[in-house]
């Protein structure tokens, strides 16, 4: 009997010394497995970074252009002296500066107004200059001429004066000279050299030119959209202001990025309204129209409506991030792994944080009528812009979700609103028209699909075009862009005149196919 126990022992222990050595061994084994699950992960991360490169465009090589640069410069110049102010009452305009630029206008450019036939509706001026075959779809190159308000009091602020069309040795100055000017004579210089030069479209060409985008364009390209479609004109596609080949516009980047924006972006305001029963400051409720309304803000301010890098947004960044320093390539490469922190890094930023989603902005506020009452209601009016993802629906869905209860209430203004528009193909001929022009004069640039998020005429154009396109061909640092509505507005001489090539090129080949 105790032999047979002491044999039971032993085998237990040989039994015991076994198990731990398959758990050793599984130990070992799973340690090598999880090594090998990490380099395989981080060979799959280097590879999709390393071939996370930009596509070689060997056929494309830059061009020379030559036309007539005083012209061009003067001409810009003498535009911008014209103060054709865009105001939403019409009767504060001064209609006389507006006709006074179309009769500049057509004196300036005999040789465009003799090629071409004109239709005027209202003060927007829609030239045609019709193409040998008139099987194809013509295209439509737009611009406006009406310019925002230079704000009272700031005029000593500028430079130059900011109707003066002031030339100096690097720069055109004043109102109109990047908004919208420049694309307008611009697009009349490039035209202009065309017929100098003998050329002849193909494609029947529309030059537009608006009197009241700064203020909607519904009686300038809304009439030119509503004249078109009753003569039965589709657009193979459009192209308007929008963006500009933009130095400094992504960390890391050196190279000028030029954002072809295939749509943009919708609007709509609603009232947020805190209630409460007023009265008078000196007995002051537990409970204002002003703090509800607060809570309300700051609940809109902490949760953003939902978006990321998907879509179009995702096709901007994944062109643009292929041209980034290898840490960032790396992350856009594999948002599989990085995701979250790429959307997180976009949303720092105002200018690429507009890009991925709808955007939240609190921007007029009014309550009590004297400073000893209490108000009944107080008002904030927050502005959405609307991401093509979202509707005018989901905007009022999120709001009223999130903050409207027995005290706050969610209101619409008269308007419903602007839906965002439709998102034109960036595979289409017209965008490799835009794109292969801007890297025949501009040489070494990134050019991608972007979002366009302010508004244009294009949300009427849009409408009888198959695509549109929105960008200016114009070179364009960060401190430059901050004239845009504001003080020292100007433009590079040498970037303007680099723009008209641009417009030539785009001009040629888009009507010669």
């Amino acid at each position: 009997m105790f032999v047979i126990m002491a044999d039971d022992s032993k085998r237990c222990q040989t039994m015991g010394d076994n198990e731990r050595s398959e758990r050793l061994l599984q130990i070992v084994v799973n340690i090598c497995t999880y090594y090998k699950i990490i380099l395989l992960l981080i060979v799959i991360i280097l590879i999709n970074t390393l071939t996370h490169n930009p596509n070689k465009d060997d056929n494309l090589k830059k061009i020379v252009i030559n036309f007539d640069e005083v012209r061009a410069i003067n001409n810009l110049s003498d535009s911008i002296k014209f103060k054709t102010i865009s105001s939403q009452n019409r009767s504060q305009e001064s209609l006389e500066e507006f006709e006074s630029f179309i009769q500049w206008l057509k004196k300036s450019y005999q040789l465009v107004a003799a090629n071409t036939s004109l239709q005027r509706l209202n003060d927007t001026l829609l030239f045609k200059w019709e193409g040998s075959n008139l099987n194809l779809k013509p295209i439509l190159v737009t611009g406006h001429y009406d310019v925002v308000p230079v704000i009272p009091g700031t005029e000593e602020s500028w430079d130059e004066p900011p109707y003066s069309g002031k030339v100096d040795s690097e720069f055109v100055w004043g109102r109109g000279a990047l908004d919208d000017k420049s694309g307008v004579i611009g697009i009349l210089e490039a035209v202009n050299h065309l017929i100098e030069s003998g050329f002849k479209p193909v494609r029947t060409i529309y030059l537009s030119f608006g009197h009241d985008e700064e203020i909607g364009g519904v009686n300038g390209a809304a009439e030119v959209a509503k004249y078109l479609a009753e003569e039965g004109v589709q657009l193979e596609w459009s192209l308007d202001e929008g963006s500009f080949l933009l130095e400094g516009f992504i960390p890391g980047v050196d190279k000028y990025v030029a954002a072809i924006n295939v749509a943009e972006k919708g609007s709509v305001t609603l009232q947020v309204v805190g209630k409460a029963t007023g009265g008078h400051s000196s007995m002051p409720t537990r409970s204002s129209a002003v703090g509800h309304l607060s809570k309300a803000l700051v609940a809109l301010d902490e949760n953003r409506m939902p978006g990321g890098l998907e879509g179009l947004s995702l096709a901007m960044f994944d062109e643009i991030s292929k041209h980034m320093p290898f840490v960032y390539k790396m992350a856009f490469a594999n948002r599989w792994v990085f995701g979250g922190l790429v959307d997180s890094y976009l949303s720092q930023a105002p200018a690429t944080n507009a890009m991925l989603r709808t955007t939240t902005a609190p921007t007029m506020l009014s309550a009590s009528v004297k400073t000893n009452v209490l108000p009944i209601e107080a008002i904030a009016l927050v502005n959405f812009r609307i991401h093509p993802q979202n509707s005018v629906e989901d905007v009022f869905a999120h709001v009223r979700g999130l903050v409207e209860n027995e005290n706050v209430e969610v209101r619409a203004l008269s308007y419903a609103g602007r839906p965002a528009s439709q998102v034109s193909s960036w595979e289409s001929e017209g965008y490799k028209v835009i794109e292969s022009s801007v890297k025949e004069i501009f040489g070494d640039v990134i050019v991608a699909p972007g979002l366009m998020i302010a508004g244009s005429d294009t949300r009427h154009y849009g409408k009888v075009a198959d695509n549109s396109y929105r960008f200016n061909p114009f070179p364009l640092s960060n401190k430059e862009l901050a004239g845009f509505h504001g003080t020292n507005e100007k433009i590079r001489k040498q970037d303007f005149l680099d723009g008209i090539r641009a417009y030539i090129r785009i001009i040629e080949k888009g009507s010669s196919t």
